[in-house]
Parts: C-alpha cells; structure tokens; sequence
C-alpha cells in the first residue's frame, strides 16, 4: 500500500519533496501533473473511492492534462469507443524500449500511456509515471479507485477479460504538437481606435 501520496509520492511513483530539495528540474506540466494526480487520489482513491464510476481512459486522459477542465469533475466520461478515437488522433505506437529507462514524467517533455488490451478497441489505459520505479503505473481499476501499479498487478487483474492475453500491452507517446479540441478557442481581434 501506499503512505500518504499527497505529500510523498516517492513509494508509488515519484518524489515532489526529493525532486524539490535536489533542485530537480520540474516543469509546469510537472506540477500540474501532479497536482491533478493528489485531486485524483482525493476523489477516488482505492481505500474509499467516493466518485468510482470514472472509467480509466478519463483518468489517464485527465492526468496527462488532455481535458481543459478546471477539475476531474468537469468533464464528461470517456468510453473505450472515444478512448480509441483520441489515441488514434494524439498519441502514436513506440515500443517498450523505445521509454528511456530513467523515464520520469515530472523531468521530461514527453508522456507515455499503458494501452491494455487491443488500441481498436481499449480496455484500460495507465499512465507511465517513473519507469524505475516498481509501482510505475498510475490509474483507475473498473469498480475500485485510483492508485499506482506494477506491470504484472495490471496484467493480473486484467488477463482473460475480453480476450486479453497476459502482457497484452502496448506503450503510446502523447505528440507534442497535438492539441485537443477542446483546448482550441477562437481567438478575439480587438481595433482600437483613437
């Protein structure tokens, strides 16, 4: 289990105290990321998932800041069909090796998620926190709440459901000019005449 990840996050994924005292580079999207991450583990963690509805593809989405939405309860829900569809459009393929082995998503530009399950048709998706970690998944599991996993726990509570295989897996990395519809606003031009 997990102690307090609010304040440390370092068993379950990565370290805010540590990448802070070390002077650590973290980008904005750094701290973003892990601000919604401590809202999400407030909203729906295992131990009492109050909002546990939420399906994984919202949760890996809004963690990876793919939403414009001031909060996790600003959105409406992903299923595996939309899932499928902002995969296609905002992320491409890369093999496992292709994440570099000291991967931490609060030190690096790029984003990767989990894809369990065919990427035509998803069954669950996590989000790469920090690759040398033994916990480096972060997500939510159907009927439970949020929290940090490890490759085979995923893989566990997922082989033979809908066809699932064991390690059938595939690793997807967020474009960087990709921009969400929904992040896209018409821009106003202003004349101002003297």
């Amino acid at each position: 289990m997990f102690r307090d990840q609010v304040s440390d996050i370092s068993i379950s994924g990565f370290a805010i105290r540590e990448l802070i005292a070390n002077g650590s580079d973290m980008s904005d999207e750094g701290l973003q990321i892990c601000e919604r991450i401590k809202e999400i583990m407030m909203m729906c963690d295992r131990e009492d998932p109050v909002y546990e509805q939420i399906s994984s593809f919202s949760i890996a989405l809004y963690t990876l800041g793919y939403f414009d939405s001031p909060d996790l309860m600003s959105f409406q829900d992903v299923d595996a069909q939309e899932a499928a569809a902002i995969l296609k459009e905002h992320f491409m393929p890369v093999n496992v090796e292709a994440v570099p082995w000291d991967y931490h998503i609060t030190q690096s530009d790029e984003k990767y998620l989990l894809v369990i399950g065919d990427p035509l048709f998803p069954l669950h998706f996590a989000v790469l926190t920090d690759f040398r970690n033994e916990r480096p998944y972060f997500s939510k599991l159907p009927l439970f709440g949020s929290g940090f996993d490890s490759l085979p726990e995923l893989m566990d509570e997922f082989s033979g459901y809908d066809g699932v295989r064991q390690y059938d897996v595939h690793y997807f990395k967020k474009n960087q000019d990709s921009v969400p519809p929904q992040t896209v606003r018409k821009g106003r031009i202003y004349i101002v005449r003297d």
